[in-house]
């Protein structure tokens, strides 16, 4: 199970763009059994220093399983994750200072050591686990509408721009309409791959076309 939660990680290292550090969920690797315990005195780093605004929620994985005991059907609470903690945050010098340095903290899942920052959990992978423990997932934020402008910024079709057709925001996908061999094609692509074309960018691509 901890090699799962690993790979979630991993798998955000090759997209993972070091200019957007908004609010992400990271893991937290404990000594084992102190999970609660590092939830706790992180919950009180927070209210005591007034780090609400870049440290949202902090997270131990659990599930219930039922068990028989004694003919009976008994309800037990399971760590899905034994020795992690997510944490929701904005991975600033002082969040990652202080999480780091949290009593029963050993260190950040996903960080390549020399004092460089972690990457973040591939959140498309870490929402049903969330969404399991009633746990609200902040939604990704675009400043575009559908009949915008976009350039996709990631993928086969980085660099491409389009109109979007549509929106899913349940999904985080948007339909968008690419040249693809000179034909328009309506291409479906994650909202974080795409970026807002601003007008004045927009007309220069049009009359320099």
């Amino acid at each position: 199970m901890a090699e799962e939660l690993e790979t979630k990680v991993e798998n955000t290292e090759e997209t993972h763009d070091s200019n957007n550090e908004g609010r992400q969920w990271y893991v937290v690797n404990t000594y084992s059994g102190h999970e609660n315990k590092v939830k706790e005195n992180l919950e009180k780093r927070v209210e005591s220093m007034g780090l609400q605004n870049i440290l949202f929620n902090i997270v131990i994985p659990e599930h219930v399983e039922t068990e028989i005991k004694n003919g009976k059907k008994v309800n037990k609470t399971v760590n899905m994750f034994p020795g992690y903690v997510l944490v929701e945050m904005i991975m600033t010098d002082e969040a990652w200072y202080i999480v780091r340095n949290t009593p029963g903290v050993t260190g950040f899942i996903g960080s390549s050591g020399g004092g460089a920052k972690p990457f973040p959990v591939n959140k498309r992978e870490l929402d049903p686990i969330l969404k399991s423990m009633g746990v609200q997932t902040t939604a990704v934020e675009i400043d575009f509408g559908v009949g915008d402008y976009v350039e996709v910024l990631a993928g086969p079709f980085a660099a491409k721009s389009g109109k979007v057709e549509s929106i899913d925001k349940e999904k985080e996908t948007a339909t968008v309409l690419v040249d693809f061999l000179g034909n328009l094609t309506p291409i479906d692509l994650e909202l974080i791959q795409l970026k807002k074309i601003e007008e004045y960018v927009l007309m220069h691509v049009f009359f320099c076309a």
